[in-house]
């Protein structure tokens, strides 16, 4: 479950913003100003997009999406593919890889920016 909802992402960026005004702000994360409209109303942008507005608001992605620390990931990702029978195993394990694979790649992209 995740501790930080959308809307309270959305929140928080205007609280960040404060007076500054929306493309002063949008130029400064990487984003339009469209899309940084949208994301503090508290619709769900592309995985880009989100990453630029957790790093400017120096939150971490994982509590947004409701994920796991890295090192408890692995076996509840495995655990849920091999319960549903319609997934042959390859597939699963493929799948499973596939998604740390992403997360392991997301999680080194925004370690790499803060330096």
């Amino acid at each position: 479950m995740p501790k930080i909802t959308l809307q309270a992402v959305g929140r928080k960026l205007v609280d960040k913003r404060g007076d500054r005004g929306i493309r002063e702000v949008s130029k400064e994360i990487g984003i339009s100003p469209a899309t940084l409209s949208r994301v503090e109303r508290g619709f769900l942008s592309d995985l880009e997009t989100f990453g630029k507005v957790c790093r400017w608001l120096n939150l971490d992605p994982r509590e947004v999406l409701g994920l796991p620390k890295p090192s408890e990931s692995s076996p509840k990702i495995g655990v849920h593919f091999r319960k549903k029978q319609t997934l042959a195993p390859k597939t699963a394990e493929a799948l499973a890889q596939m998604i740390l694979a992403a997360q392991r790649q997301m999680l080194h992209s925004a370690g790499s920016e803060e330096q």
